[in-house]
């Protein structure tokens, strides 16, 4: 049974049509990722589930029962969520203070309280702050409080709202930490929206890709990304796509040429028509051959280069052009 399912759902301001029509199910114990642009729903979804907004229309059922947004079970079953904003909103008190808030309303004793900050606060790598005024943390730091804040209640699900928009690479990666280990060891469900699509596939077993307050894609990362869409790759703005014909490998592999002489070996059993998608990031370069385990080596000359600052692109001309990103 789905620890969420959502029918035919709707939501409108002011006449505007916000989400339209929306039907998903999220298992129990799965981390289940949103990405869209800014503009498509995927916060008013986020409320939607966490139960903080009604619908227009359709309905939200929890744990195999339906949500009536006017029973006093509202509130229990919001006990059971936990949820964490993009926009940080912390009170002006200590760190310890604004993590031992959410029991404190639950009237648990001081020792229990005090055991289970120490806790959460370890796990977020927060040992040290606890007489911390919140307000004076890093944006890193603080987002990590507003997730220790929802952690501690050891909630059943966790929605997130692009919990590491903005963010550094260090932060980001305790963050990403936290939540795998939170559903891996809890058995926590997740919920997350995010832009970042390498983020999304890293962690969530399924994806949705949201548009104009429609579900465009549904499944896992693979299939959603595998196979992207005109809208997808509008949204991403994706490089390196490529179709052609697949044919399967004794060893397993599958040959898919992309024309001009071009073959590109993936990690996949797919005979017929078939996409693929390689990273920029993913692709190394050097002006000599090198000794690898890459099933993939071509020759190419270097067309155009872009300075982004932190990162350099190049464009390769190989019979196929491909982007190449290096720092």
């Amino acid at each position: 049974m789905p620890l969420i399912e959502v029918q035919n759902l709707c939501k409108e301001y002011s006449g505007k049509k916000v989400l339209k029509d929306i039907s998903l199910r999220v298992q129990s114990g799965e981390i289940f990722a949103v990405i869209g642009p800014n503009g498509a729903g995927k916060t008013t979804l986020l409320r939607l589930l966490a139960l903080l907004d009604e619908p227009s229309s359709g309905a939200i059922s929890f744990d195999g029962a339906r949500v009536d947004y006017f029973a006093k079970s509202r509130l229990a079953l919001r006990r059971r969520m936990g949820m964490v904003f993009q926009q940080t909103v912390l009170f002006n008190m200590s760190v310890f203070d604004n993590v031992a808030y959410g029991l404190e309303i639950r009237g648990e004793d001081r020792r229990s309280i005090e055991k289970k900050v120490k806790e959460t606060l370890e796990l977020v790598q927060l040992v040290g702050f606890e007489r911390r005024n919140a307000l004076s943390l890093s944006g890193g730091e603080a987002q990590r409080v507003a997730l220790a804040q929802s952690l501690v209640i050891e909630p059943e699900l966790l929605l997130l709202d692009e919990p590491t928009a903005n963010l550094d690479p260090r932060n980001v990666s305790i963050i990403e930490e936290v939540l795998s280990w939170v559903n891996r060891e809890r058995k926590a469900t997740l919920v997350m929206t995010t832009h970042n699509m390498p983020q999304a596939e890293s962690l969530a077993g399924r994806v949705a890709f949201l548009l104009d307050g429609k579900i465009e894609g549904i499944g896992t990362a693979q299939e959603v990304f595998g196979a992207p869409s005109k809208q997808l790759m509008d949204f991403a703005r994706l490089e390196n796509v490529f179709s052609g014909n697949s044919i399967i490998l004794e060893e397993g592999t599958s040959i898919i040429d992309i024309g001009n002489g071009i073959q590109i070996e993936a990690a996949v059993r797919k005979s017929g028509r078939a996409t693929v998608f390689v990273r920029p990031e993913d692709i190394i370069l050097s002006e000599k051959p090198i000794i690898s385990s890459a099933r993939n080596v071509f020759k190419g000359r270097v067309v155009g280069i872009s300075d982004l600052g932190s990162v350099v692109k190049l464009r390769i001309d190989t019979g196929k052009e491909f982007v190449v990103q290096i720092t």
